[in-house]
C-alpha cells in the first residue's frame, strides 16, 4: 500500500477503474510499517512496478505491485 491503509481479503483491487482482481490475504506488516497484501490480479497487471487501487469503503487507495517475496532473509 501506498498509503496507512490495510487490505483484506475480498476487497476488489482496480486499475483505472476497471476491476482487475482481489484481494486473498492482507495486513499491517510492522517490519514495513505499512499494509502488505496478496492477491488475484489479471496477468497483464502483474508487472513489478504496476500502480494499481485497492477499494476499502468505498474508496479507492494507491498500491503498487512488487516482487514476492516482500523481503530478503539475510540471516545463517
Amino acid at each position: 500500500m501506498q498509503d496507512n491503509s490495510i487490505p483484506r481479503n475480498d476487497y476488489e483491487m482496480f486499475h483505472e477503474n476497471k476491476k482487475i482482481g482481489y484481494v486473498t490475504s492482507g495486513t499491517f506488516s510492522p517490519t514495513f510499517r505499512k499494509g502488505i497484501g496478496l492477491g488475484m490480479i489479471d496477468k497483464q497487471y502483474t508487472d513489478i512496478g504496476t500502480r494499481i487501487n485497492i477499494q476499502i469503503r468505498n474508496e479507492l487507495h494507491p498500491a503498487v505491485v512488487v516482487k514476492n517475496p516482500f523481503y530478503m532473509f539475510s540471516g545463517e
